[in-house]
């Protein structure tokens, strides 16, 4: 029986703590614990419940030792941009804000007030998201001076849960890249653009790369779980982690890690942060080896779970697939890139308000509105790929998909058939998978990243779509 390793991996919808390990060779996987997450309503804003994630954290862990599977090492990752600030006393100073509460409308502007947005990408290299750590804190600034006045430290999302339980400050490059403050030359904090902009500079912890040992558990955290484990930096934003497990034979490969976003790219050993990068809103966040995941952010598969939360669940997304199928001659298409999308109150009504706007057929079934958006994504895709050849110089006659999206049957059809590419889809658990992946290179597992990918390979199901 091989050595436990743990990813506590949580998204926007859910979180899970999988157990991973070797055995004969081949990638095992197992899902110990699983939970709901999502943004809460707090005096008008969209904010993070810590506490309970945290508790559930801790639940997973205790799970590991009830299964008498304790692991040798565990790392949390998360989704990208959101952040606490931690007073002198370490305390969390106001909400946790949610990416999608609307507190940063404006904060663009306030930006450009300092640096406009074109030297901003040419010095970033990321593209703009209302929602980047960047304007969220110009929101504080602007908004809560006395807030970023108290803060003593900023920590990410995942690098907050590891100092909680190791009592460790340790800020993960990967996760930090996604907030536009960071050099992609000296692959650290800007501090110019930093004190640029009035943020307070001594807050930011300088970063560490994936595979960095953050420390054992704290005792009060070693007595409450019963074990100690060592805590390691995987790749904490989830689509690091999620690149990390595509399972490709080459580094020049095109990938979409489809969750709640798609985020579709390539990766790269420099960042491409021309005008021509920008206009097409693609974008360099730090991967696994200091690589560059040259990509474009597609608002993803948060638009099926809306429509399914809206027509209360009646329905699996597997057969929401098979209902989008039966209504593919359904000509409307929507911009799913379009803010519109991002948070309304009902997205529904935001679908069908928007073929009214383009005088496009309204979808009225469940399956109209389904096969709107899986046509409008598999579009966005194509165009995708095409953006990043013409950009690159460089021609790829497959993608990758992996992630939760990668289950999406008619979408993986429609991909290649739209983008004329081949398209190999799986693992579905990516994002776990990757952030094993790199704490088992780290415990000499693997000897390196192809050596992880070629295993992650033979281990898991990968379903071939042709392009005809």
């Amino acid at each position: 029986m091989g050595k436990y390793y743990l990813a506590v991996d949580i998204g926007a919808s859910s979180g899970r703590h999988m157990l991973g390990r070797i055995e004969d060779g081949k990638f095992q996987l197992e899902e110990i614990h699983r939970f709901e997450n999502g943004m809460r309503k707090k005096d008008g804003h969209l904010c993070w419940d810590l506490e309970y994630l945290y508790g559930e954290i801790k639940k997973g862990l205790i799970k590991c030792k009830e299964a008498g599977q304790i692991p040798e090492s565990m790392s949390v990752d998360t989704w990208g941009v959101d952040y606490v600030l931690l007073d002198k006393e370490n305390q969390v100073i106001g909400p946790a804000y949610g990416y999608r509460d609307k507190r940063t409308r404006g904060m663009d502007g306030e930006v450009y007030k300092y640096i406009s947005s074109k030297d901003l990408y040419a010095r970033t290299g990321i593209q703009k998201q209302i929602f980047n750590t960047i304007y969220q804190l110009m929101a504080v600034k602007t908004q809560e001076p006395e807030n970023m006045e108290k803060a003593e430290s900023l920590l990410m999302i995942p690098d907050y849960f590891h100092f909680l339980l190791t009592g460790n400050k340790v800020s993960d490059y990967t996760n930090a890249t996604t907030g536009q403050l960071v050099s992609p030359v000296t692959k650290e904090w800007d501090y110019e653009l930093i004190e640029t902009l009035g943020y307070k500079k001594e807050m930011f912890i300088p970063l560490s790369t994936p595979g960095t040992r953050v420390g054992a558990f704290k005792n009060e955290i070693k007595k409450e779980i019963g074990y100690d484990c060592q805590v390691i930096l995987s790749p904490t934003h989830d689509t690091a982690s999620a690149v990390v497990a595509v399972p490709a034979q080459s580094d020049e490969c095109l990938y979409i890690s489809s969750g709640t976003w798609s985020l579709m790219g390539i990766e790269n050993k420099e960042a491409i942060c021309t005008m021509e990068s920008m206009e097409k809103n693609l974008t360099n966040e730090g991967g696994y080896n200091y690589r560059f995941r040259y990509l474009k952010n597609i608002m993803g598969l948060w638009m099926i779970q809306s429509v399914r939360n809206e027509l209360g669940k009646a329905h699996s997304f597997s057969k929401l697939c098979d209902m989008a199928e039966k209504e593919k001659n359904i000509s409307s298409r929507v911009n799913v890139n379009d803010n519109c999308f991002l948070a309304p109150e009902n997205m529904t009504e935001e679908i069908k308000n928007y073929c009214r706007r383009t005088k496009q057929e309204v979808p009225e079934s469940p399956g109209q509105l389904v096969a709107v958006i899986y046509q409008s994504l598999a579009e966005s895709y194509a165009a995708t790929v095409k953006e990043i050849e013409m950009i690159t110089g460089k021609t790829f006659d497959a993608i990758h998909i992996v992630g939760g999206g990668s289950n999406a049957d008619y979408l993986n059809k429609l991909t290649a058939i739209k983008s004329q590419r081949t398209v190999y889809a799986g693992p579905g658990e990516a994002t776990a998978i990757g952030n094993l992946a790199v704490q088992m290179i780290e415990a000499g597992e693997f000897e390196d990243l192809q050596k992880a990918r070629d295993c992650i390979y033979k281990s898991f199901g990968v379903v071939e779509y042709i392009k005809n």
